[in-house]
């Protein structure tokens, strides 16, 4: 079933006028990226060029996608928006809320009947505002969008930094706060800074183990985790166009690991087969209509270095699969080299988890592909030595695979299959082990491996692979074997070697299900009553942040300065915490827990300046904020890198704290601060994070005079009662700088609705 087909056809019948006024406002040959992004500029045809990295420009996304997690902080904003129905097409996913304990079954209706509030408000917001409703054990957001919504030159944001996975089928799709989704649902401009371009060229052709994942995998280990800050990645070339569009969705999706904006990959043969394999035939017709727009230009991808900004070349055919991790997605070890590292540096060798499937590697040929190495396990008489699950992406996948026998393979080699959903992805899992202070190993085929994400253990080694590397390893039960060369010892005592995985791109029978779990909105929303409980201690309706008072913000206490990474995990964790995602005060409980503590090493305990003493994060800053005093956060690089989650933003927010002080920002925490009223700032000199000392008070100067471009004065008041300051950038335009002012973009946007 194709949705929303009469908006599809109006975006590609303006295709060719959009980019040609884009060709002549340029004066050159276009890439892929920067024809989706001119066809979508709010204002119509381009009437001039944009300089990348520099230009605030205004954008109008053909729809808009939210996790349950997310979307109900986002849809609890758009309720003060003032509108009776969502601008454009918009969906919600109950995808986040499903802890995976036993099995499929038992743990989705364990979640219905716990989230059954939080399910029947987004189900009655959804209904009300015209917006399509996936229910829990549909699947998760990215495998759903691609399966249904995603198509070739669209533009979507995505309240899940893992959005970019549309781009397999070549649409710039992108991460955001609630607060951009409120925005784009009110039917107001979305605003992003024009990205950079990162060309990846990729030559050769995939072969035996070695697979999509290890693309995202190599170029995680060349440009790192902030290497993609800023830009658009977009893949082509002759192995671009040989990979199937699931294993280009992979890539795209894993591109959030290395701070991109979003990945794409264009249109081709093997995008139009998955269109017309998902029964959306009509889409790929009309895109086949226009399908030199929906690619780069010859001369682009001839000479991308004089088109992009940066370009990397990788050959398929000599790459090596690839094991990244531990605690950071872009350590990335060659298979041939990845056991020499373990035993290096003494990470635990015995495997204990095998964990394939999330939204990063949940497709029918992942599946397949896993499936070959079970299927020769049993036939080898190999006995699995890890515990092993499988979380498939979807119920179409789910109900695919199970009829061509696949599950009945993985239950056979002692797999078990969880629900539709991200589960241990997330951290939404019950961890099966007898000592939690072990250090220990697991492997995934997720997308993200930060410490503590996965099962909330500090001691817990998780690297990322392939699907199919993932189940050799778990097979195995031991990080120094090498699928590729090694043998492992039978039930009979014999030495047997696992052949070459075989997958299967798309199911020979088609895909088929019976129940999606799709609900349409109500034709007329007008009389339904959205379900909000005033007693509930998961739901709770917004008031407005307080607008800035109009003067320089004086007296501020150090609430923490935080020592190295500091993801949004770290600041609002998810797991456990993902019950209160619609209750803003009680998910203030998990405000910084996860952070360190610059002077004492210590997660969760900083020195509360009234009492001397030393406690949690959150309660310090509620006695901060019940005295009606002030706080700053001080942070590293590349702070809130990670999940697009705004109640990082929101939480400091809520309880008192009105400046957030780091070296660097990573793109959507940044936006997600400024859209909140918060005031995010970076040190001039990031060696002037040395001087910011515990019992600091601190004042930030210049916000009378708050201009684009204009730095701002950070004044320290040491205990010994001197005084020292120094500079601080901004990014903040002129209309962001509104936003500090009025407390909060939805200030304004009610303000409009109302005018």
């Amino acid at each position: 079933m194709a949705f929303d087909l009469d908006m599809i056809k109006k975006v590609y019948d303006r295709y060719s006028t959009r980019v040609d006024a884009a060709r002549k406002a340029t004066g050159k040959s276009l890439t892929l990226t920067e024809k989706i992004l001119y066809a979508h500029l709010t204002e119509g045809d381009a009437k001039k060029a944009f300089e990348r990295g520099t230009d605030y420009v205004d954008f109008a996304p053909d729809r808009v996608a939210m996790q349950d997690a997310t979307a109900q902080m986002a849809l609890l904003q758009f309720m003060q928006a003032g509108r009776p129905q969502v601008a454009v097409p918009s969906t919600v996913h109950c995808d986040h809320l499903i802890q995976a304990k036993v099995g499929a079954v038992a743990d989705l209706n364990t979640a219905v009947d716990i989230n059954r509030e939080v399910y029947d408000f987004l189900s009655s917001v959804s209904d009300k505002y015209g917006i399509g409703f996936w229910k829990a054990g549909a699947g998760i957001i990215h495998q759903v969008v691609l399966e249904n919504y995603a198509f070739p030159g669209g533009m979507m944001i995505g309240t899940d930094s893992h959005t970019p996975n549309a781009g397999g089928l070549g649409m710039v799709a992108i991460g955001v706060g609630g607060a951009d989704a409120c925005d784009v649902m009110a039917g107001l401009p979305w605003e992003l800074k024009f990205p950079k371009l990162l060309g990846v060229k990729l030559t050769g052709k995939l072969s035996g183990w070695t697979s999509a994942k290890d693309v995202i995998l190599r170029v995680a280990g060349i440009l790192t985790v902030k290497g993609g800050t800023g830009f658009i990645v977009e893949y082509f070339g002759e192995g671009a166009r040989s990979m199937s569009a699931t294993g280009k969705a992979t890539i795209c999706n894993m591109g959030a690991e290395i701070g991109a904006t979003t990945s794409i990959f264009g249109y081709d043969e093997k995008a139009a087969i998955y269109l017309r394999g998902t029964k959306r035939e009509e889409i790929a017709d009309m895109a086949d209509a226009i399908a030199a727009h929906l690619t780069g230009d010859e001369e682009v991808y001839a000479n991308p270095t004089e088109y992009f900004d940066q370009v990397i070349e990788i050959n398929l055919s000599e790459l090596e699969p690839h094991v990244n991790g531990p605690f950071t997605p872009d350590l990335a070890w060659p298979i041939s080299k990845f056991a020499q590292a373990v035993k290096e540096n003494n990470w635990p060798e015995k495997l204990e988890v095998g964990l394939i499937g999330s939204c990063t590697n949940s497709s029918y040929e992942d599946i397949t592909r896993s499936a070959s190495i079970a299927k020769q396990a049993i036939d080898k008489g190999l006995e699995t030595k890890a515990e092993f699950t499988i979380t498939p992406g979807s119920e179409q996948v789910r109900y695919t695979v199970d009829r061509d026998g696949y599950l009945n393979t993985f239950a056979a080699m002692g797999g078990v299959v969880l629900a539709n959903a991200c589960g241990p992805c997330i951290g939404q899992w019950a961890r099966h082990t007898d000592d939690p202070t072990r250090k220990n190993s697991i492997i995934t085929s997720f997308n993200r491996n930060f410490a503590k994400r996965q099962d909330g253990n500090p001691n817990t080694h998780a690297f990322v692979a392939s699907p199919e590397i993932v189940t050799a390893f778990a097979i195995a039960g031991d990080l120094t074997f090498n699928p590729l060369t090694d043998t492992l010892t039978n039930k009979n005592g014999e030495q047997v070697k696992f052949d070459e995985p075989q997958g299967i791109e798309m199911p020979l029978n088609g895909y088929a299900v019976e129940d999606a779990g799709y609900q349409a909105p109500a034709e007329d929303g007008s009389q339904v009553q959205v379900l909000v409980s005033p007693t509930s201690s998961r739901l709770q309706l917004l008031e407005p942040f307080t607008p800035w008072e109009g003067t320089d913000i004086t007296g501020l206490k150090l609430l923490i300065k935080a020592r190295g990474k500091c993801t949004t995990d770290h600041i609002s964790m998810a797991g456990p915490w993902l019950k209160f995602r619609g209750h803003l005060d009680n998910i203030s409980n998990n405000m910084l827990i996860g952070a360190i503590n610059y002077f004492n090493n210590t997660a969760d305990s900083v020195k509360n300046e009234l009492t001397g003493e030393y406690g949690p994060v959150p309660a310090t800053q509620r006695d901060y904020k019940a005295h009606g005093i002030g706080s700053i956060v001080v942070g590293d690089e590349n702070y809130g890198e990670g999940s697009s989650r705004e109640h990082a933003a929101m939480e400091p927010r809520h309880l008192g704290v009105r400046a957030i002080l780091v070296k660097s920002f990573a793109r959507i925490h940044e936006t997600n601060l400024k859209k909140q009223g918060m005031l995010g700032i970076t040190f001039a000199d990031p060696n002037d994070y040395e001087k910011i000392q515990e019992d600091d008070t601190i004042d930030i100067t210049g916000l009378t005079t708050f201009a684009p471009g204009k730095q701002l004065t950070v004044v320290l008041h040491h205990k010994d009662g001197s005084t020292e300051s120094f500079p601080v950038n901004h990014t903040y335009n002129a209309q962001q700088i509104e936003w500090f002012k009025a407390g909060g973009a939805l200030n304004i946007i009610r303000r409009q609705m109302v005018n």
